[in-house]
């Protein structure tokens, strides 16, 4: 996709913080007047991390005695997810592979083209296709412009997407979608969790997304799988969005019930999930 192509997009979708020149400068807390100049139409960056199976679906397919996926050898892309969402065939910025204990690093990706976020996307024989946010705009009004490292990454096991849509049931689905999906795959979705500035999971919050009319589609996980509810986060801190299906849409999460959390990009498109930790100030929890 052509730069002024990109930039329509981004006016049509919504969006404000990341889409454009990235210019922005916030204040990074240190003194910067030595430091040199950052060329970002040309800088390039390198992407490390670990990705790992979702710990609630290693639990739920270790309790019914089916095996954990290994994820040695599969492939990982870094890649926009407004791009994706919408298309491009530009959205990804680079490949690599995974090793055997599910580390990850893919060099010279270039910053110039990030947008909105960077994710960790994930592609193979069962799992679902997905891609988990590692930077997102929302934080500094720019782009990233160092290396990121130490990211984590999830990886989405089909049996855990099949319970967790049965979890929202075929009617809410098709209710969402105007009759067009079933799966929650298939209506496209963010899965994401909400964490305390250690990491631990946050319950008993809520998940808004700044356009009112899609409040209805956020829902909240049962321990155990076996159903939803829109009250707030469980113990597991999950939150789900059922998207309709039809054309992207990007929107902003806020946590409602605790104070300290940016609003986040999100976004949604057939065929394919946005995974989301939520954290507290600007730097994720070690």
């Amino acid at each position: 996709m052509k730069r002024p192509l990109l930039i329509a997009t981004c006016v049509l979708l919504g969006l404000t913080s990341g889409c454009g020149s990235g210019d922005a400068n916030p204040d990074p807390g240190v003194r910067t007047e030595d430091a040199e100049a950052v060329d970002l139409d040309n800088l390039r960056i390198r992407v490390s991390g670990r990705v790992e199976v979702l710990p609630e679906a290693a639990r739920l397919l270790e309790s019914r005695g089916q095996p954990v996926p290994s994820l040695a050898g599969v492939p990982v892309t870094i890649e926009e997810p407004l791009r994706l969402a919408v298309n491009d065939v530009n959205a990804t910025f680079g490949t690599g592979a995974l090793a055997e204990d599910g580390d990850f690093s893919v060099a010279e990706v270039p910053v110039r083209e990030v947008h909105q976020s960077l994710a960790v996307g994930l592609a193979a024989p069962g799992l679902v296709r997905t891609a988990t946010v590692v930077y997102d705009t929302a934080f500094t009004g720019g782009r990233p412009r160092t290396d990121l490292i130490d990211t984590r990454a999830w990886a989405l096991p089909e049996s855990f997407h099949d319970a967790l849509g049965a979890a929202v049931g075929e009617v809410r689905l098709r209710g969402h979608t105007g009759d067009k999906a079933g799966t929650l795959r298939d209506a496209g979705f963010v899965l994401g969790r909400v964490v305390d500035a250690d990491g631990n999971p946050v319950a008993g919050v809520r998940v808004t997304p700044d356009r009112s009319e899609l409040a209805d589609r956020v829902y909240y996980p049962t321990p155990d799988f076996s159903g939803v509810g829109q009250d707030g986060t469980g113990a597991d801190g999950l939150f789900l969005y059922v998207h309709s299906a039809g054309d992207a849409e990007t929107f902003r999460l806020s946590v409602d019930g605790a104070e300290g959390y940016t609003p986040r990009n999100a976004g949604a498109a057939p065929g394919w999930g946005l995974l989301l930790t939520v954290y507290p100030g600007q730097h994720p929890p070690p």
